[in-house]
């Protein structure tokens, strides 16, 4: 007989309530932001009221039944037996409306769900204030499953306000409290569960969801831990989200606060920069199993094994969440010539730059500057290369894997600069970076690094007396940004040469950076037409210079638009590597 992983559990409304109230059913705490629309919750309550099915729900046994505190609602009597893999938004609908709870919504604003019911259309609103001033609506059906709600009594007192504003009829005299009494019996409606068991793993798991919910999202590890979190560490996984929700926002009041202009980080984005700091790991999957106390040699769960592992865990989110820690990593990003959040092409290359820059600092105590430079560099390159785009995690795995056998600073620089020159080499410089180059994507790796080097050599705008880094300061808001990336050849102009193919016009190399009036000026004009003029600004020393910088031949308004690609494209590598070796003083 085939072994099933689960089993089916009926629920009522009222029990599942309850469960959750006292902590049998861990609900993730009702205080984080709420994504459902509130037409969602209108239409599950009136699919229950007609008697329609609302879809199983899909529990996860824990595996732990010591009193513990625990997630949710209200301070727990136990620690959860069962997790929810799906139906959390469901719940959390039923919960707030049924008992009258204030949910978070996604601009983390306190507010109540408000459903109201029209007793004679038997019709389900969101409530709004036409139907609070209208009497034929009980405004917010949460009134009548207050435990001090008798519901003869507030019937009553519905049809004395409706028969003060109107005559009622026999017929909606007795509508009126069959169909009341029947919303209220809605907490016996019947639900049906799915419990899996405790010893199934994590990756089942995601497959059961997957298989029994065709509309859901495939669930990940992350996932998996910041729900382990909210059974286990609460208060961490509050913090975390804490963390992430003021890095949003400029602070009010002058103060530290994770505010910045790179990264605005959600929380499975810095638990897996504590999971590469803790456990040297970029793979969730094995830190999932360690955190729910399971010995990955005899597959039996250990009090002691997941104390342990949540302590490693405490620890590292400590430092990922340190204020000092953060702003000092940003700094590696603008040392390494990324100024702006625009050159960034991936969070990932990022995020896990910091776990290595966390890892240099705490593990391996190497000093601010000497960190600073190999990290910058170890951007550069991480950036550039996409190192971290394809296969992020595995490629992460083998970057700590390298670290294993490090003892101090010196190992530690030793191993990124020499992972560094072993991508690096000229081979790259002078044939793979010119031929990567020859692309349209729109966000090139390559062109955002070329952005980079112009800002660690100090670049002038093209055409402009302005820096391309003071132009491009975060913290300047204008209703037009101060660059703007400008056609060379303008995209009109290569039509007219019947050169359509989107794939050629958009070349990165056909792409500088210039001032936005400029960029207007320009409009469709030919080359030869705009250029001479703009080149009156400047002397023929500045010229050649900012060409130089901008990787343009000297006259290269007069060539031919596929020789002029090919020749920019090798002298955007070449500028990108002056960038580069700008980082270590070369």
């Amino acid at each position: 007989m085939v072994e099933v992983l689960f089993k089916k559990v009926d629920y009522t409304l009222k029990k599942l309530m309850e469960d959750i109230q006292v902590g049998e059913i861990g609900l993730p705490d009702i205080q984080r932001p709420f994504v459902w629309p509130r037409a969602k919750v209108r239409d599950l309550f009136d699919s229950m009221y007609r008697g329609f099915p609302i879809g199983y729900l899909l529990f996860w046994e824990n595996g732990f039944n010591e009193s513990h505190r625990t997630i949710g609602i209200e301070s727990k009597q136990k620690v959860p037996r069962l997790l929810i893999v799906d139906g959390q938004q469901r719940l959390t609908s039923l919960y707030a409306v049924i008992k009258g709870v204030a949910i978070v919504n996604d601009n983390y604003h306190t507010e109540s769900i408000r459903i109201a019911f029209h007793p004679l259309e038997e019709k389900f609103e969101v409530t709004n204030s036409a139907i609070e001033r209208d009497a034929e609506w009980i405004a917010d059906i949460s009134d009548l499953w207050k435990p001090a709600t008798s519901t003869f009594g507030y019937i009553n007192d519905f049809l004395s306000r409706l028969r003060a504003r109107r005559a009622l009829s026999p017929e909606e005299e007795n509508k009126i409290p069959a169909v009341i009494d029947r919303l209220v019996k809605l907490e016996g409606y019947p639900l049906t569960a799915l419990e899996v068991s405790y010893s199934v793993n994590e990756d089942q798991v995601a497959e059961i969801f997957v298989r029994v919910n065709s509309k859901g999202t495939p669930l990940n590890q992350a996932d998996f831990i910041l729900t382990l979190m909210s059974v286990f560490w609460d208060e961490g996984r509050k913090e975390l989200e804490r963390f992430c929700r003021q890095a949003k926002t400029p602070p009010t009041e002058h103060g530290a606060s994770p505010f910045n202009h790179y990264l605005l980080p959600t929380p499975d984005q810095l638990l897996r920069v504590s999971v590469a700091l803790g456990f040297r790991r970029a793979r969730l999957e094995h830190v999932y199993s360690l955190l729910r106390g399971k010995d990955l040699q005899n597959g039996q769960f250990s009090e002691k094994q997941r104390e342990e592992q949540f302590d490693i865990l405490k620890k590292s989110q400590a430092d990922v969440l340190d204020l000092q820690h953060w702003h000092e990593f940003f700094k590696v990003l603008k040392r390494a010539g990324f100024i702006s959040s625009q050159f960034i092409t991936s969070q990932m290359t990022l995020l896990y730059a910091y776990g290595l820059w966390l890892i240099g600092k705490r593990d391996f105590h190497v000093s601010p500057y000497r960190l600073r430079e190999t990290m910058a560099r170890w951007f550069f390159m991480a950036s550039l290369t996409g190192r971290y785009t394809g296969s992020p995690e595995s490629r992460m795995e083998q970057d700590l894997a390298l670290l294993r056998e490090a003892q101090g600073a010196d190992d530690f620089e030793g191993v990124l600069n020499r992972q560094i020159e072993a991508v690096l080499t000229r081979d790259y410089w002078e044939v793979t970076l010119p031929n990567e180059l020859e692309t349209a994507a729109a966000r090139s790796t390559g062109q955002y690094s070329f952005y980079a080097a112009l800002c660690l050599l100090n670049a002038p705008v093209l055409y402009s007396k302005m820096k391309v880094a003071d132009l491009l300061d975060p913290s300047s808001k204008a209703n037009k940004s101060a660059l703007e990336r400008h056609h060379l050849f303008p995209r009109r102009y290569l039509q007219r040469l019947k050169i359509g193919d989107k794939r050629i016009i958009n070349q990165t190399a056909n792409y500088a950076l210039v001032e936005w009036s400029d960029n207007i000026e320009v409009s469709d004009r030919a080359p030869t037409a705009y250029v001479p003029e703009l080149e009156k600004r400047f002397s023929p020393e500045e010229l050649r210079e900012m060409y130089r910088l901008h990787a343009l031949p000297e006259r290269w308004h007069e060539m031919e638009y596929p020789a002029f690609l090919k020749e920019r494209q090798k002298r955007m590598a070449q500028i990108i590597r002056e960038g580069f070796e700008r980082i270590k003083g070369e």
